[in-house]
């Protein structure tokens, strides 16, 4: 085989594996999901700890990302099954999901949704009191 032909395999080989995996995680996301995922956020708290160096810390990382977890936890039920669904897809894809991700996500979903309906007509910024 030619390096050409090598090269269209590796490729093929490599694109039906992404659309593989694309697949397990649609069915492995059902709409509305019943419960919060669990993450392994250690990879993505030492990248981000090592980047940050020096002074960010994994431990510090990982104690904010049990902070979001906890708030997803409280808030879950009251995001639209859609948003779940569309979040844990978008915070799934890159590898290494992480809760305080997935939380921003939901949050601006819903925000946006509830400032179309007009139920949230605050000045940017101020937050809710």
């Amino acid at each position: 085989m030619t390096n050409a032909g090598r090269r269209t395999t590796t490729r093929r080989n490599g694109l039906a594996r992404l659309l593989s995996a694309v697949g397990v995680l649609a069915t492995a996301m059902p709409a509305g999901a019943q419960r919060v995922p669990v993450f392994d956020v250690t990879p993505s708290c030492r990248h981000a700890a090592e980047r940050a160096h020096p002074i960010g810390s994994v431990e510090n990382c990982i104690k904010l990302e049990q902070e979001a977890r906890a708030r997803l936890v409280k808030q879950w039920s009251t995001f639209a099954p859609a948003d779940k669904s569309h979040c844990l897809g978008l915070s799934t894809l890159g590898g290494e999901p992480t809760y305080s991700e997935l939380l921003t996500c939901l949050e601006m979903a819903r925000d946006a949704r509830n400032a179309a309906n007009g139920k949230d007509r605050g000045t940017t910024g101020q937050g809710r009191r």
